[in-house]
């Protein structure tokens, strides 16, 4: 089996204001940078290889845990979520209504007008996926909350209606196995990565 260990940028400061990033390429914040620097990797990652999604938020987390540059994959780029990237999921449900409710009763098939669904997120990273478990290569990955969130969904096979078996949650690292044809597992979820993360 091979490992994958993934784990969520740090925050920035649209996180902090609840507006939808998506692809929009927002940097660490001066809080997102020294929250990463208080992290703390678990001894169940070394020695794994490491990669990133290419948005800058992602590329300073990774750089800060790891001590280097390590190689982007855009396959591990956020959700796309459209003209909907820069608002605020409470400004998006009051202006939409009942058409933003049904939108977001569709679970794995949800998406903002001319963006992306989980569904087709995890098409998306079933072939990077199937490459990490043919080069039998314990890997962590730095990405996104939407890309963790498709990935337990495939995992567990939780059709994003309703809430999680389990709640993922951020400062947290999540350990998953693929097995050879790069179909994924949970092995181990909500690592904490600082004192009282995971809690």
């Amino acid at each position: 089996m091979t490992l994958l260990a993934v784990v969520r940028h740090g925050p920035t400061e649209w996180n902090t204001r609840g507006r939808v990033q998506g692809r929009t390429d927002v940097p660490l914040d001066a809080t997102g940078i020294a929250e990463v620097r208080r992290w703390s990797l678990p001894p169940d990652v070394d020695g794994f290889s490491w990669v990133s999604s290419p948005l800058t938020r992602t590329m300073e987390t990774a750089r800060i845990l790891r001590g280097e540059e390590v190689r982007r994959d855009a396959r591990l780029v956020e959700m796309d979520w459209a003209g909907w990237e820069g608002e605020t999921l409470d400004a998006l449900r009051a202006e939409l209504g009942d058409l933003m409710r049904a939108w977001e009763a569709k679970g794995l098939d949800f998406k903002a007008p001319g963006g992306e669904s989980p569904r087709e997120l995890q098409a998306r990273i079933a072939p990077f996926l199937v490459e990490l478990a043919g080069r039998a290569e314990d890997t962590v990955a730095v990405t996104h909350k939407g890309v963790i969130r498709a990935l337990y969904a495939l995992a567990t096979g939780w059709d994003m209606t309703g809430k999680p078996p389990q709640k993922l949650r951020d400062s947290c690292l999540h350990l998953f196995q693929l097995a050879a044809d790069g179909t994924p597992a949970p092995k181990r979820l909500n690592i904490p990565l600082a004192p009282g993360a995971g809690e």
